[in-house]
């Protein structure tokens, strides 16, 4: 199935330029804070396959980044521990400055080219694969745009989010949207939904494994599931590695389409469909490359350079067809 990424955006539509020296002074007052703590951050084994073969792969703000010898899963290692990440996202400087700026200024773009893009694939998925779809469970729902969407889709008949940012959680509570204030692994509920969905969050997560665990728990049989995050195999990611924006101090998991499979099987999903739907690896590239990034090939000047204004959007095009792109989706169904 084709898959429509949408129309061109740009990364300055997402985060307005006047915006971006403050939101990255947050964030470096995040980052201050991790590296206060790095002392007591775990090792740990690959989060996709579970195995102890890894080799250092590169570092970023100090933080060592590891790559699995089986799955090519792409890691932080040491991590912070469960405590020290809780306490980032209900402190983070942040998150605080996109709930108060970011997310109010460019919402309509987001809404318009991104979340009813989102809404319009899951029911494509859903009629494809014949799912049932009467309730949606979302875990990080964030600015609460998505949710709202949902509840006037007419598609779906029953929305709850969990978001565990207070500031955020508590948007979406002024917005109407029903909300629970946790993590969802402190999430118990007595009911069960048809769908789960969770957009840029597990690559956030300390145990992918527990939490692949917990979303299987709040499905009801053959519920299915809707994820999201970024392609460590992706374009700007292989090209960039630690300069690429997609890593950073909070994506301590970069899964790849092989080994997202690895962990969705694990944990008792079908995995239906895994497709790289992005449209920015190109312009991030070309951006690090602008900046000074010594770039040896000279088809990929020609293309990021040269001619971006011609073939820069057909480049793009082209590593979300091919699964080449460094955003992730991923379909899958319980199936115990």
């Amino acid at each position: 199935m084709t898959i429509d990424i949408g129309k061109k955006i740009k990364k300055t539509d997402l985060c307005p330029s006047a915006l971006l020296e403050l939101q990255e002074k947050a964030y470096a007052i995040d980052i201050k804070k991790l590296q206060k703590k790095i002392n007591s951050f775990e090792e740990i084994s690959c989060p996709a396959c579970n195995s102890k073969k890894s080799k250092n792969f590169f570092k970023k703000y100090s933080f060592n980044f590891k790559l699995c010898q089986k799955c090519k899963t792409i890691f932080m290692s040491p991590r912070p521990s469960q405590k020290i990440m809780d306490e980032y996202y209900s402190n983070s400087e942040n998150y605080k400055f996109w709930a108060k700026y970011i997310f109010p200024k460019s919402e309509k773009i987001r809404k318009n080219e991104i979340h009813k893009l989102w809404i319009d694939r899951i029911i494509t998925y859903v009629k494809k694969f014949k799912l049932k779809h009467k309730s949606l469970l979302e875990i990080g729902s964030g600015y609460g745009t998505f949710g709202n969407l949902v509840i006037t889709s007419n598609f779906f008949s029953k929305y709850l989010g969990i978001e565990p940012t207070p500031e955020l959680s508590d948007v979406c509570k002024e917005r109407k949207l029903k909300i629970i204030n946790k993590k969802v692994e402190d999430v118990f509920l007595e009911e069960k939904f048809d769908i789960v969905v969770s957009f840029e969050v597990i690559e956030h997560i300390f145990n992918p494994q527990k939490f692949v665990r917990k979303i299987n728990s709040l499905l009801k049989k053959n519920g299915s599931v809707f994820l999201s995050c970024p392609n460590g195999k992706g374009f700007d990611i292989e090209i960039l590695k630690e300069k690429s924006q997609s890593v950073d101090s909070e994506h301590v998991n970069l899964f790849n389409p092989e080994s997202m499979k690895i962990l969705l099987q694990k944990n008792n999903f079908e995995v239906l469909e895994i497709f790289t739907p992005g449209r920015l690896d190109a312009e991030i590239v070309r951006d690090e490359i602008l900046k000074g990034f010594s770039m040896k090939d000279e088809f990929l000047k020609k293309v990021l350079v040269n001619e971006w204004d011609k073939l820069g959007w057909p480049f793009q095009k082209f590593l979300a067809e091919n699964n080449l792109s460094s955003h992730m989706w991923v379909c899958a169904k319980k199936i115990k």
